[in-house]
Parts: C-alpha cells; sequence; structure tokens
C-alpha cells in the first residue's frame, strides 16, 4: 500500500477536518530531541536581503526547498539571494522519516511554474541555479517532463546560468531519466540520503540500488554531465556502511559527494542517534577524496544546494586539472 492509498482512505476527508502535515506519521509515539552540540550553530533570518528574497519568493508564488524541508542555512543563503526551486507543489507522495516536505495528495502540474522559476532566477541574478521537486509518484512520468520545461524556460531567460537539478528516483518511470538529462543541466543531483541498511526505516518507498542505478545511468546518457549525490549522518549508519557508501558511488562514476548531520524536525520523525563530530567529517572528507571524488562536500550543516554554486565552479576546475601523475619512486617500484 502506498502514502496515495491511505490518503485516499482518510476518514478526515469525509468529515472535513484539516489534512495535517504529515499524516503518515501522527500515530507514531514521539521520539526525543537532542540538545545540540555547540558547532551546530547557524545565522538567524532576518537581515534586510533575506526580507528581500524572502519577498521576491513569495510574490512569484514560488516553493523552496530552504523552507518546506526546514533547512537550517536559510538565514546564511537568502541574506546572499540564493534559494532551492521546489517545483511542482509542496505535497509529496512519499513519507521519508526523515523529510519535513508534506506528505499528502498533491495538486495538478502549473504549466506556469517553469516560467515564474526562469524570471525569478534572473531576478535573484543567480548564476548556478539548484531546482528540485518533491515526489510526484502520480504522474506517468514522475515529473519529468516538468523539470525539462524548468531547464528549457531558465536557459530562455538566463543563458549564462549553470543549472543543477535535484531529482527524485522516478521509480517505475520509464524514460523519465532520459527526459530530464536530455533537457541539459550541467549538474544532476539525486541523495542517495542514507546506508542501505536503513532505508527500511528511513526512506521506506525508495530502493538503495535503483537509486544508485539511477546516478550511473545518468552518467551514462551523458559522460560529461556531472552527477552529484548526498547522504545525512546520524541515523544509526556505521563508518565502515558510510564507506561502502563512498565505493558504491564510485562505481556510478558520481563526481561529488556531500555529507552532512541529519537534524530532526519534529518528534514524530526518525530521531538523531548521535551528532557527528566535526572531526569525523574531516575524516570522512579524506576519505572520500582519497576513494577518487572530484569534489566533496562535508561538514555538520553541508546540504545538497549549500554553497551549490561555488562548489560547482571547484567541480569544473577539479575536472579540468590533469590527473596526479606517480612519484618516479613508484615508477621504480613497477
Amino acid at each position: 500500500m502506498t502514502v496515495l492509498d491511505l490518503l485516499n482512505d482518510d476518514p478526515r476527508k469525509k468529515r472535513g477536518a484539516s489534512p495535517i502535515r504529515h499524516p503518515e506519521k501522527a500515530g507514531r509515539p514521539d521520539a526525543p530531541i537532542l540538545r545540540k552540540p555547540p558547532w551546530i550553530r547557524v545565522k538567524a533570518p532576518g537581515s534586510k536581503a533575506w526580507a528581500e528574497t524572502s519577498g521576491l519568493l513569495k510574490d512569484a508564488g514560488l516553493a523552496t526547498v530552504c523552507q518546506e524541508a526546514a533547512c537550517p542555512n536559510i538565514g546564511e543563503c537568502w541574506e546572499k539571494k540564493h534559494a532551492t526551486f521546489m517545483i511542482m507543489g509542496e505535497i509529496c507522495t512519499r513519507a521519508c522519516a526523515f523529510c519535513n516536505v508534506a506528505t499528502g495528495l498533491p495538486t495538478p502540474l502549473d504549466p506556469t511554474e517553469p516560467g515564474r522559476v526562469a524570471e525569478a532566477t534572473r531576478a535573484l541574478g543567480l548564476s548556478h541555479v539548484v531546482v528540485t521537486s518533491v515526489d510526484r509518484d502520480d504522474l506517468d512520468d514522475g515529473g519529468a517532463g516538468h523539470f525539462a520545461e524548468t531547464i528549457a524556460a531558465i536557459r530562455s531567460a538566463c543563458p549564462q546560468t549553470t543549472i543543477e537539478v535535484l531529482t527524485p528516483d522516478f521509480l517505475r518511470k520509464p524514460g523519465a531519466l532520459e527526459r530530464v538529462v536530455e533537457s541539459g543541466p550541467d549538474v544532476f543531483n539525486h541523495n542517495l540520503e542514507t546506508v542501505p541498511s536503513l532505508y527500511v526505516t528511513v526512506r521506506p518507498g525508495a530502493r538503495y540500488f535503483h537509486s544508485l542505478r539511477l546516478l550511473q545511468r545518468a552518467k551514462e546518457l551523458n559522460p560529461s554531465l556531472f552527477t552529484k549525490s548526498g547522504i545525512m549522518v546520524g541515523l544509526g549508519e556505521s563508518r565502515i556502511e558510510v564507506m561502502q557508501v563512498m565505493d558504491d558511488m564510485r562505481s556510478a562514476d558520481v563526481d561529488f559527494i556531500t555529507i552532512g548531520q541529519y537534524l530532526q524536525p519534529t518528534r514524530k520523525h526518525h530521531a538523531i542517534d548521535r551528532f557527528v563530530t566535526p572531526e569525523e567529517f574531516d575524516s570522512y572528507k579524506t576519505l572520500a577524496y582519497a576513494k577518487g571524488f572530484l569534489y566533496v562536500a562535508s561538514s555538520p550543516l553541508t546540504r545538497s544546494s549549500h554553497h551549490a554554486g561555488e562548489d560547482f565552479a571547484k567541480l569544473r576546475e577539479a575536472r579540468r586539472r590533469p590527473p596526479p601523475q606517480p612519484s618516479p619512486a613508484s615508477r621504480e617500484r613497477e
């Protein structure tokens, strides 16, 4: 049974009650929320530039993952007039245990949305834009066509802007990935989110190896495409499991990995197992570079879209650099 089945049968619809943000989590026992350590500190939103970004997005009628997923970096990013657009509505058809985005029956696609995203990209002066979406299992193509239309609209309005997409897994949506890749994004991002052993509890609607294959197939379709994926830590995974995910990503030819601390949105969400220290994040970064990633972002507050434009510039430069040459000593050993 899917979340859509549960929502279609929801008795509250018949009673006319107001929907809740996470109906599938309502019956879960409360999980404790741990006190954040000193290294989890963010800038509070409220500056003049933040208010201008907020007003522009509100006037455009656009959703952002910054708001819907309760991103801790919203104060910093919006002050710089950086925002990650979330297309296809604010309601997701999945029920991931970590995510703050609302679950429910989504609304029909808005054909004007791609143009409004493009205009907001121009108004914000973005040199690099990130476009993500809710999962839309209700659509035959999973929303791939809407992604393609949004990319085309941005290319038309802002031809110099580089485009990064953070897509759903398009599970059981044949041809969807091909449609997105053919539309020509510069970066294709799909997050694995966690280690395979935690999928049943953390990401129950998804399949680890399907997501891994999605990333591999994107690079096969366009070898010049930059591919990117991320995981959260602090959910109960082991260090060895994280290292295995790195190896899996490299086997799928993923260029860029992001690793960040899981932060629990509410007491009904998956509990935090522990807070990973900054030193451990640095260790993960060293390991990831040793495994061959072109670029690595690993810190407690790392998120997929955080510093995306700056990171893309570094990623592109890393690909341009010649591969390291073996030392004379290593050649002698050969």
